[in-house]
């Protein structure tokens, strides 16, 4: 029984005891995310109850790409006039084709609901990161009772503001944030994507969010929903102004002022593609995950073992077992410690398949997993050295610093 063999089977035990409580703990944030009731018997109540009104927000920087998908799924979604609805679309001095296609959309739907805002230049010495700026200009110039802010790469679903207005105002609830649908199509994004979603889902339902009496919170910052008296309480974006990851930010002050925050699995109300390559998703994730972390070394350094430990050990200790076994024979332990690699890679497929449920999305490349913890971790690090020095720390090379 060599030395090698043995350390490998203490660490694969580590990566079963974490893939068993991922699993766990996976099973019950979809249990308790889950939108509730569904959203077919929402919509029915909500024939018989008066909406509010809404103003649907999004932020758009070089988005041309994106954005008229996303005006026309938002305008297609809904019955409701232009006296319950107005979508303000804010080009944030882009400079590609964004507010030229914005405004001969405009031209040719002549739907009142829609207003388009040419973005301002960000006042002078001020502090204005990401997309807070644009968000401020729209929400300025709004007047629905609640804001659903969303980005260009969303999609909304047939019903999905009456589902969210009606769930938030039955629940009394002053910020909703939904997770929709994970869309992914190139390589990179099924390599990356799922495993960041996990987490996500994971965070967003811990105890210690949960709990009422403590500071944590999260956000994702595609689809946020607050109740406008909410909103301007906490000093909506202008009081978030310089935060990269403006969405977490805003969720810990709605907390900390003690209003009412609610998270939802809403692959039934939208759809989301963040990144569609490689070099749009290193960008994106090194930009917020330390930010979002509220710059936690330790959090990240943490996510970064974990991610090693329960993808990519399982896949690597299976490989040297299956190498040695060959080159000088199989021994018991030696058997022993393949049966518990084959083991931790049926608990990754389980875990894989369960989110996959949730979001809508496939376990698609699930067998590259080893590769996924191994890029997850090394954005987690890199995030760290890009905020911390501003090397390289921009977003479609606008500098975050």
């Amino acid at each position: 029984m060599s030395e090698t063999v043995i350390l490998l089977v203490l660490f694969l035990c580590l990566s079963l005891i974490g893939l068993t409580t991922y699993l766990v703990f996976l099973r019950r944030a979809i249990a308790d995310m889950q939108l509730s009731p569904s959203k077919d018997v929402i919509l029915i109540d909500a024939l018989n109850f008066r909406l509010p009104t809404v103003s649907v927000i999004i932020p758009a920087y070089n988005e041309a790409d994106n954005i008229q998908e996303c005006v026309m799924s938002v305008l297609n979604s809904t019955d409701l006039s232009d006296d319950n609805l107005e979508v303000w679309v804010v080009d944030d001095q882009s400079t590609d084709e964004t507010l030229t296609i914005l405004k001969r959309l405009q031209q040719n739907l002549s739907d009142l609901r829609l207003k388009i805002v040419s973005g301002l230049p960000r006042p002078e010495k001020q502090v204005w990161t990401g997309k807070n700026w644009a968000c401020a200009q729209a929400a300025e110039r709004s007047c629905g009772e609640y804001l659903l802010f969303i980005d260009a790469d969303v999609r909304l679903k047939l019903g999905a503001i009456e589902t969210v207005i009606y769930k938030a105002e039955i629940e009394k609830t002053d910020f909703l944030n939904c997770i929709p649908a994970l869309v992914c199509d190139s390589l990179a994004e099924w390599l990356v994507q799922p495993l960041i979603f996990i987490n996500m889902l994971i965070a967003f339902n811990s105890t210690v969010v949960k709990n009422p009496n403590t500071k944590t919170a999260f956000a994702a910052g595609p689809f946020m929903l607050f109740r406008r008296s909410a909103y301007n309480q906490v000093g909506g974006h202008c009081a978030v102004a310089s935060k990269v990851a403006e969405d977490v930010a805003l969720a810990r002050l709605i907390k900390h002022s003690g209003l009412k925050l609610q998270y939802v699995l809403g692959a039934d109300l939208a759809t989301l593609r963040m990144y569609r390559s490689w070099a749009a998703l290193w960008e994106g994730w090194t930009k917020v995950l330390y930010s979002g972390a509220q710059r936690n070394f330790w959090i990240m350094l943490y996510l970064a073992v974990v991610m090693l430990s329960i993808y990519s050990i399982p896949w690597l200790g299976l490989v040297i077992l299956l190498g040695k076994s060959l080159l000088i024979g199989c021994g018991t332990f030696d058997l022993f410690a393949i049966c518990l690699a084959l083991s931790a890679i049926l608990l990754q497929y389980n875990l894989r398949t369960l989110a996959s449920q949730a979001l809508y999305s496939s376990p698609k490349y699930w067998w590259l997993h080893w590769l996924g913890g191994l890029l997850v971790a090394f954005i987690a690090i890199v995030s760290v050295i890009k905020t911390e020095t501003g090397w390289g720390w921009t977003w479609r090379g606008r500098s975050l610093k």
